[in-house]
């Protein structure tokens, strides 16, 4: 799941930066309150003190089909509109980003960004609310998550503003063209996770991946028969992944990498035979430690999900859609050791 360039306001808005999940709101009619002025705090000490959890989003509950929630960032001041009195001269604004990792990976580092030239930012915050719900407009349904933005003065007191939003409740384009404008300087850059060990990145695989097999077995309804795997599948990858015990016989359980690579084309082949059983999956119940994902080099055709242990189900995943399941063993599983 790597992303490539993008504009400052999509990195900012796009990328779970920790603010207000906004949706389309077409066929509604809904003008907000004004919220009031926001409060004034005497002194800016950093983003790692005052907003520690700003940028981290969570991820979607169990049984839920909606989007992620944007993690608190604790204990912060009113967001509400500048009073008058206070004179912005500089934005801060916190947040998270993935970078390369210095051994190799990539990782999880929490920013501090500020800006000094924030004229057209301050106007843009100034814009009244657009009247929600507009018959002749029609809303996406997109999520867009505002930056944590935070403006200062020149006695070093901060206030969170409050963002004009359109017609469909999301910050309005002035807003958005005012953020991607800004010329910012990160004064503070802090290791807070790993993304992607090297030994994922070297091995092509994801860092954490799901349990396709128990999350079809328990929420879904997969085929009980595999109607047969073509032993003529292009190269593929091997991916294998192992279960916290936390997270085992959860909902939706998802593996940490372990290893992986490209498969030898002799056990490719002796696993995809094995893969092509018709016998149907036992009923079983024992969530597995460790499981194996194999896809094609090229990311086109089938996936394949196969319990190491516990049950040894597989499960195949065929373009354009529907899943079906079989029954694997041990051998299939030793097939399937590290590469």
């Amino acid at each position: 799941m790597r992303s490539g360039g993008t504009t400052l306001v999509a990195a900012l808005l796009g990328l779970g930066l920790c603010g207000l999940v906004m949706a389309g709101c077409a066929g509604t009619v809904n003008t907000p309150n004004d919220p009031g002025p926001a409060e004034i705090v005497e002194k800016w000490t950093s983003c790692a003190q005052v907003a520690p959890q700003a940028g981290v989003v969570l991820p979607v509950p169990p049984g839920s089909d909606g989007p992620a929630a944007p993690m608190p960032a604790g204990v912060e001041p009113r967001v509400g509109r500048i009073d008058p009195a206070f004179t912005p001269v500089a934005a801060v604004l916190c947040g998270r980003d993935v970078v390369p990792g210095a051994a190799g990976g990539r990782e999880e580092v929490a920013t501090e960004r500020r800006a000094g030239d924030i004229g057209p930012l301050v106007a843009a915050l100034g814009l009244a609310d657009e009247e929600r719900g507009r018959g002749d407009i029609a809303c996406t349904a997109d999520m867009l998550v505002p930056p944590w933005l935070a403006l200062l003065d020149d006695k070093g007191r901060w206030l969170r503003p409050y963002l004009p939003t359109d017609v469909c409740g999301k910050p309005r384009p002035e807003v958005r063209a005012a953020l991607d404008g800004l010329r910012l300087t990160t004064v503070d850059s802090r290791t807070v996770g790993q993304v992607e060990s090297s030994a994922a990145e070297t091995a092509g695989c994801e860092q954490r991946w799901s349990d396709m097999v128990w999350v079809e077995t328990t929420l879904g309804r997969p085929g009980r028969v595999v109607p047969g795997a073509s032993p003529k599948a292009g190269p593929l990858r091997l991916c294998v992944y192992e279960v916290p015990p936390s997270e085992r016989g959860g909902g939706k359980p998802a593996g940490d990498f372990v290893y992986g690579g490209p498969l030898p084309p002799e056990r490719q082949a002796t696993a995809l035979r094995a893969l092509a059983t018709t016998r149907p999956a036992a009923d079983c119940a024992t969530p597995a430690s460790r499981f194996a994902v194999l896809r094609s080099l090229d990311g086109g055709g089938p996936e394949w999900y196969v319990e190491l242990d516990a049950c040894r189900r597989f499960l195949v995943v065929a373009p354009p859609g529907g899943t079906q399941l079989g029954q694997g063993d041990a051998a299939l599983a030793a097939l399937l050791g590290p590469v």
